[in-house]
């Protein structure tokens, strides 16, 4: 197997530009791939206020652009995190800056902090492929700098493009990323959708 990542400096970026293989990518930093279907932590939440916004997203979507990705997370990608904060009381970072070394380094979209964490990434051109990979690097990058002193044993992550969102998560002991092959679609799935990342972030 050639290893796909030569010496040099790479940002998280430049881990989605690369025509290579999820499971070559995360040999390299010595982390192997599986991808199934996963049963997530849910909670229910006051699902009143959560129809509201679907059905506020379900009317306005027929008149809105989304053919650009600011359009996206403004319209797709915002609702969802405002909600998921508003239940969990998570803090959010937006482009939250982390560099472990020259090949695990750059800017997290979104970073949500309560009693656990969860990464969240806008998949540039619409490819969720492509953007997993850059997420299971960013999920590697977080296990490197939590280190001894983080407890948690997963690490949860999300690829979106603002209608579609698929999960991942980082085993810390087995060094092993999981592909979760479900998908969550904006608006229709929005409810199961913040109640995972409501539980995931509390629980």
């Amino acid at each position: 197997m050639k290893d796909p990542i030569a010496e040099g400096s790479y940002t998280f970026a430049d881990y989605f530009k690369m025509n290579a293989e999820i499971d070559d990518v995360l040999a390299h930093f010595g982390y192997s791939f599986v991808a199934k279907m996963c049963t997530l932590p849910s909670r229910e939440l006051d699902r009143a206020c959560l129809v509201d916004v679907r059905s506020r997203l379900e009317e306005s979507l027929p008149y809105l652009s989304l053919s650009n990705e600011t359009a996206r997370r403004e319209f797709l990608i915002s609702p969802v995190l405002l909600e998921t904060v508003r239940h969990s009381h998570a803090k959010l970072r937006v482009e939250y800056p982390l560099e472990v070394n020259d090949q695990l380094k750059g800017t997290l979209d979104y970073f949500l902090r309560a009693k656990h964490n969860v990464l969240i990434i806008e998949a540039k051109n619409a490819d969720l492929q492509r953007g997993f990979t850059q997420l299971a690097v960013e999920l590697v990058a977080l296990d490197r700098w939590f280190g001894d002193e983080e407890a948690e044993e997963l690490l949860y992550g999300v690829v979106s493009t603002g209608d579609a969102w698929r999960f991942g998560f980082l085993e810390r002991e087995a060094q092993r990323v999981t592909l979760d092959l479900n998908h969550y679609r904006v608006p229709a799935d929005f409810e199961e959708l913040v109640g995972i990342l409501v539980a995931i972030l509390t629980d």
